[in-house]
């Protein structure tokens, strides 16, 4: 584990996930948003899937577990962006917004992720499956805050987050997959 400090600090989490990303080493990667929400305990059943050759990517689900918590405004969000990636993207997917994910380098490798903010979810599940591989979710354990403890998402970011799934959806392939992944021979 290492850590990795800018000068320009508040810059957005997609752009730290970018940065994270791109100094990251080993085969296997996993993102996990630092405000203890998700518990560290679960790495083990997140990483299972793609250690045994199951899975290319998995997300962690709040849904498969029995969510307990979250706001009712958030919970409807979460179920419209997750009906939209798999209505757009055959996704089969129950948290869309899961901030708990894990990937196989050559995954994020053909990917060229471009957000800046809370867009990066809905950017790696729509650009996923545009690739070919399918998203594997495992139950994860959620502990839900709230604004008075640091949660900075908001209605607006609801509303990027969708935007990106149909751009996304709508982009050509070429637009984003990287040379390694089309010269691989993906394609859809």
């Amino acid at each position: 584990m290492f850590v990795v400090h800018h000068s320009i600090l508040n810059f957005g989490k997609g752009v730290a996930l970018r940065i994270g990303i791109a100094k990251a080493s080993g085969d296997i990667l996993l993102v996990q948003d630092g405000d203890l929400e998700y518990n560290p305990r679960d790495y083990v059943k997140i990483l299972q899937p793609i250690v045994s050759g199951e899975a290319d990517v998995v997300y962690g689900s709040r849904f498969l577990s029995g969510l307990r918590g979250m706001k009712w405004a958030n919970w409807v969000a979460n179920k419209i962006l997750t009906f939209t990636a798999n209505l757009l993207f055959a996704a089969g997917i129950t948290d869309e917004a899961t901030a708990y994910k894990a990937f196989r380098r050559s995954v994020l490798d053909a990917i060229e992720p471009k957000c800046r903010r809370f867009e990066f979810c809905a950017e790696v599940t729509a650009k996923v499956p545009r690739l070919g591989y399918r998203i594997y979710e495992v139950p994860v354990s959620y502990n839900p805050r709230g604004i008075l403890e640091g949660k900075k998402i908001r209605w607006q970011h609801g509303f990027e987050a969708l935007f990106t799934l149909f751009k996304y959806r709508l982009a050509p392939l070429n637009s984003f997959a990287r040379r390694s992944a089309t010269a691989a021979g993906v394609s859809k």
